[in-house]
């Protein structure tokens, strides 16, 4: 068994693209991803991986089995949920505008 702490600090270790030729991952324009993606179906760091890219905002290349298309819809629902609950704090913040007036 993989302990969480080594995934975090190392999760590339327990990759299943460890030793897979990179170009696999960074397809030409128009070009399948399908393969690229069937290296990471199964992965036990997939979620590790897609995190990674999402954090570091990864323009190109497959990442925990997602394209740069598939993660920016991540990133905008992240947004969205984000400011959805920044409006929800204020709201319970200041439940009744009309007293701030």
């Amino acid at each position: 068994m993989i302990e969480e702490n080594s995934i975090a600090e190392g999760w590339q270790d327990f990759a299943n693209c460890l030793g897979v030729d990179p170009d696999l991952f960074f397809p030409e324009r128009g070009a399948s991803t399908r393969e690229a993606k069937e290296v990471c179906r199964g992965c036990v760091v997939r979620g590790d991986c897609l995190e990674y890219a999402l954090q570091n905002s990864e323009k190109f290349g497959i990442w925990g089995g997602m394209s740069e298309r598939e993660r920016r819809r991540i990133r905008r629902q992240r947004a969205l949920e984000r400011q959805a609950s920044e409006r929800e704090a204020i709201i319970q913040i200041v439940p009744d505008s009309k007293a701030i007036s």
